[in-house]
Order: C-alpha cells, then sequence, then structure tokens
C-alpha cells in the first residue's frame, strides 16, 4: 500500500481513488508504470481462472489505476483514455524525472499560468503532467 497518511474525511465526501486503465498486454503495462514512470505496485492478483487485477499508485497519490483483465463489465479499448492528470509541484523536475526513466514526455507548455507536458503509456493513453505554481 502507499504510504500516505490516512486523511480525515467528511460524510458528504465523494473521493476517487481508483481509476481503469485499459492496456493490451498487462505484464507491459505494468513495467512501464512501475519502472518508468515510478508507480508503486500495491497489487497483483488472480482472484479466479481468467481474471488477474493489478493495482498501481502514482507516487504521493491518494487514487491508483487498475491494470485488469477478465472482469466483466469493465472491458474498453487500449488507447481510449485521455489526457488523466498527474499534478506536479515542480514540471521540469517530474518530466526530467521521467525522460531519465525512458518515458516521452512533450515540451512544457504553458496555458495562461498553468503548466503541461503529456506523455503516452505503451497502449496509447494519454497523461498530462500539470503544473499549477500558485498552489503548494
Amino acid at each position: 500500500m502507499t504510504e500516505n497518511p490516512v486523511p480525515t474525511i467528511s460524510p458528504d465526501a465523494l473521493l476517487l481513488e481508483l481509476v481503469l486503465v485499459p492496456v493490451s498486454d498487462i505484464d507491459r503495462a505494468k513495467a512501464f508504470y512501475t519502472e518508468q514512470a515510478g508507480f508503486t505496485a500495491d497489487v497483483d492478483v488472480r482472484p479466479s481462472e481468467g481474471v488477474r487485477i493489478v493495482q498501481l499508485t502514482p507516487p504521493g497519490s491518494y487514487c491508483s489505476i487498475t491494470l485488469s483483465a477478465g472482469l466483466p463489465g469493465t472491458e474498453m479499448t487500449p488507447d481510449s483514455l485521455r489526457g488523466l492528470h498527474l499534478v506536479v509541484a515542480d514540471i521540469e523536475a517530474a518530466r526530467a524525472k521521467l525522460v531519465a526513466r525512458g518515458v516521452d514526455v512533450g515540451p512544457v507548455e504553458d496555458a495562461g499560468g498553468v503548466l503541461y507536458a503529456g506523455f503516452a503509456d505503451p497502449d496509447g493513453n494519454t497523461w498530462t503532467l500539470q503544473h499549477m505554481p500558485w498552489r503548494r
């Protein structure tokens, strides 16, 4: 599990804690996310024949992603996830770390004071680093 402290949760909170990411090869995707993107592998289980669930968490995040196979009702086409944001405190440092690990990250772009840089996983699902300089 992640090393994040447990937040106080109000009764009316709606916490996004898990996002399914559609991939064609779970092992290849798991390697990309853990070895190159720096995510932590929290779970890798095969609870029944033909079912596999891999849960990965970005560094410092309360929200994880799941790579899965064999779960009814969760089928999605690989290459269909677009622009999932990873909010960072220093976009140049985050970008440099990913590039050093072999991730093809686009250049940093300024969109009116909010900075962005994008990359894709091996299946073409896209991610966006987002830096809002006023947030600390």
